[in-house]
């Protein structure tokens, strides 16, 4: 009798043992859960930002053995750059690619970047993000997002119908501006130039119907839409960088494995650096197809970019200056400061 018990509990013991493990690989506590990321972006999914970001997302499923998925959203079909921040808030979407004009409404601070004239090539740019960066991941962490990563995604430069060469040959034109991009809009304002409100999608409209004579605008972007078509000159100086930013939810990154997120991390450096190179060969590769194409480039002296430096120095006070800004007055004395080292030792 006692043997036959021994046996039972024998066997009681091992059919508890595997409904305890079966409960424990299926329960919520103690399973592997699986964090779905939903990252949305305006970018075409055939330019090097979309090829970088599908690696991203297949990187970080392998590295993470499938525990996480990131599935995007390319082509702005999620919305705008307001329309994903407010989705993200909400937990419908866990993270973006913004621009610095979409990630102004959360940390003011990045537009001192596009101040114009201020940082003058990729090398200045480089050297600014570097010392600047983590401030600009601690503004964003205040507001509950980190930072996975920042790219220089090109520059603005004037595009015109006649040569621009000094400040007052542009104020003598109407200059398009992206009302979406207020900052830059209120600066040239601010600079005595006669701005005209032009949505990019009306760009080759407004330039046909004469509402603009000039527009500030991305060589990919002139390229890519045939506007330098109309707006056959553009002048060799840089007006001012525009900045790429990829961010996710706090509450969401935190929920990744601890032990993951510094390789996580290290395929968002490499995405960086994979960007901007395409960038800059994208942006060179632009320029000299427009000019095979018609395009002339107004080569400006040294006497004549350093007048559009003087210029805008005046009118410093009423950029960073009074009560209400329109950039970021502390970092950009910073940045200003940080570029007057770095000339120094070039």
């Amino acid at each position: 009798m006692m043997k036959i018990g021994r046996k039972v509990i024998m066997k009681l013991r091992k059919a508890l043992f595997f409904v305890l493990v079966l409960f424990l690989s299926v329960s919520p506590l103690f399973a592997q859960r699986r964090v779905t990321i939903r990252l949305a972006s305006l970018v075409p999914e055939n330019t090097a930002w979309g090829a970088a970001i599908n690696r991203m997302a297949a990187e970080w499923e392998a590295i993470t053995n499938g525990q996480v998925e990131v599935i995007v959203f390319h082509n702005g079909i999620a919305g705008s750059e307001a329309e994903v921040l407010r989705k993200m808030r909400i937990n419908q979407l866990q993270a973006g690619v913004f621009t610095s004009i979409g990630l102004n409404s959360v940390v003011p601070e990045v537009l001192a970047v596009s101040y114009p004239f201020l940082i003058r090539n990729d090398a200045e740019m480089e050297y600014v993000m570097e010392n600047i960066r983590p401030q600009l991941d601690a503004a964003l962490q205040r507001q509950s997002f980190t930072t996975l990563a920042w790219v220089n995604a090109g520059w603005l430069k004037f595009f015109s119908k006649t040569p621009i060469y000094t400040p007052n040959d542009l104020r003598r034109v109407r200059v398009g501006s992206n009302p979406e991009e207020e900052s830059m809009t209120t600066a040239f304002r601010a600079m005595g130039y006669n701005t005209v409100p032009v949505l990019l999608n009306d760009v080759l409209l407004s330039l046909n119907n004469n509402t603009v004579d000039t527009l500030y605008l991305s060589p990919v972007y002139a390229a890519g839409n045939q506007v330098f078509g109309i707006v056959r000159n553009m002048m060799d100086i840089n007006l001012a960088p525009f900045m790429g930013g990829i961010i996710i939810n706090e509450a969401v990154w935190r929920r990744i494995p601890e032990r993951y997120r510094p390789q996580l991390m290290e395929v968002c450096r490499r995405l960086e650096a994979e960007i901007e190179a395409s960038i800059i060969n994208l942006e060179a590769e632009a320029i000299s197809i427009m000019s095979r194409n018609g395009l002339v480039i107004n080569e400006l002296s040294s006497e004549q970019k350093q007048a559009w430096y003087d210029d805008i120095a005046r009118f410093e006070n009423n950029l960073v200056g009074g009560s209400n800004p329109v950039f970021n007055r502390e970092l950009y004395f910073r940045i200003n400061n940080l570029l007057t080292e770095y000339r120094r030792g070039h």
